[in-house]
């Protein structure tokens, strides 16, 4: 008879292979939004940096157990970087609307100013 144990480890790690990630374009923005560089994230899970290279060009998917450790740490970066969604289209924004006028303030150009022509002196006699 198989124990309930076994089962629900063996489910438990079906859930974890699956776990969905952010689109490899999101994990790229995430990351950067961090000021995280590839090397970084390399070193925490214990990957090459060209491996973190292709994660976020979506060229390889994470394997077990970077893949777990790697969606918990785009999960707690999306909390943090998460991006407000944009308004819906033709909804009045927010707060005061402040009235900008596109005409320039007229200039007065600064008076011109000429130095006085030297008085001559008469020569000493």
């Amino acid at each position: 008879m198989t124990e309930p144990g076994s089962l629900f480890q063996a489910v438990d790690a079906l859930l974890a292979k699956a776990e969905e990630l952010p689109p490899p374009a999101e994990r790229a923005r995430l990351r950067r939004a961090a000021r995280l560089t590839q090397q970084q994230i390399a070193d925490a899970l214990q990957v090459k940096r060209e491996t973190i290279w292709t994660w976020e060009k979506g060229r390889v998917e994470p394997r077990t157990p970077q893949r777990e450790a790697y969606a918990r740490l785009l999960r707690g970066l999306a909390e943090r970087f998460q991006e407000p969604p944009a308004p819906p289209e033709g909804s009045e924004p927010e707060g005061p609307v402040v009235e900008v006028s596109a005409a320039a303030p007229e200039v007065q150009p600064a008076p011109v100013t000429t130095p006085a022509a030297p008085v001559a002196q008469p020569a000493p006699g």
